[in-house]
């Protein structure tokens, strides 16, 4: 599996496509280029609690092995902070944000909605002019400069890759695992409770400190934190309203981004 850059990823997609992607656990999803287009019955978020976050690194360990990433880039950041002889940590993925900047300023429209409002990437249009990574306000894009051979070194231990290598060229992001998700969906699972369903850094995180759900479904957990806690999203004066939420650790009332 980790040699995949052998893989021809047109290939992949037209055998999908082919035999059904109900047989792989994948669906074909419109794509959305305005946000208020997204109205799908299903609505993906993600809480973090900062409280619990122990900066361990197993969520970026767990991405870079399950979506096959380089070792140089990161979709999955943890950063660090200190205040009051104290050391916080930030896991940042892609803030999924139903107005997102990447989307607006992508010139061949390779960043796009799901219905579910998931921000995604299409590889085969993107043209590498990076305008996307640079209206991110979060820092959550990297452009692949090269291209990704060899062996994977978080793979087998943190996961085996489930999508096919991006090629070179091309700007390259957290897609909150939308493969577990719609794979997941397929066969009855719940996203957010079975963990083969669920992102796969919020599985594999070792305190609990991830949360995901469907924001339209009052007895998910994301529905229910956002319900009952003080949450907050980085950055909401830009007004992108990003996905992802967090609680922030006891006492505090901002973070350092």
């Amino acid at each position: 599996m980790a040699k995949q850059d052998s893989f021809d990823r047109r290939k992949f997609i037209q055998i999908l496509v082919g035999s059904g992607a109900a047989i792989a656990g994948l669906k074909i999803v419109r794509e959305t280029y305005a946000s208020e287009s997204v109205s799908g019955p299903r609505q993906w978020a993600m809480v973090i609690d900062l409280e619990k976050c122990t900066g361990c690194g197993y969520c970026t360990n767990a991405c870079q092995a399950h979506n096959d990433i380089p070792p140089n880039i990161e979709w999955n950041r943890v950063t660090s902070w200190g205040k009051n002889d104290k050391t916080y940590f930030l896991p940042q993925p892609c803030m999924h944000c139903v107005d997102a900047p990447c989307v607006a300023e992508c010139p061949v429209k390779a960043c796009y909605y799901r219905d579910d409002g998931i921000v995604m990437m299409n590889y085969d249009r993107c043209i590498g002019c990076r305008y996307c990574e640079v209206a991110c306000p979060y820092g959550a894009r990297a452009f692949n400069w090269e291209k990704f051979t060899g062996d994977n070194p978080k793979v087998p231990e943190w996961g085996i890759p489930e999508i096919p290598r991006r090629p070179r060229g091309v700007v390259e992001k957290c897609s909150f695992c939308f493969h577990r998700i719609d794979r997941g969906l397929s066969v009855d699972l719940e996203p957010g409770v079975d963990s083969s369903a669920t992102p796969a850094c919020v599985v594999h995180c070792p305190v609990g400190a991830r949360h995901f759900g469907d924001l339209n479904n009052p007895d998910s957990s994301v529905s229910k934190i956002l319900k009952l806690k003080v949450v907050h999203r980085l950055r909401e004066e830009l007004g992108t309203k990003p996905r992802v939420y967090y609680m922030y650790p006891k006492g505090e009332t901002e973070v350092e981004t």
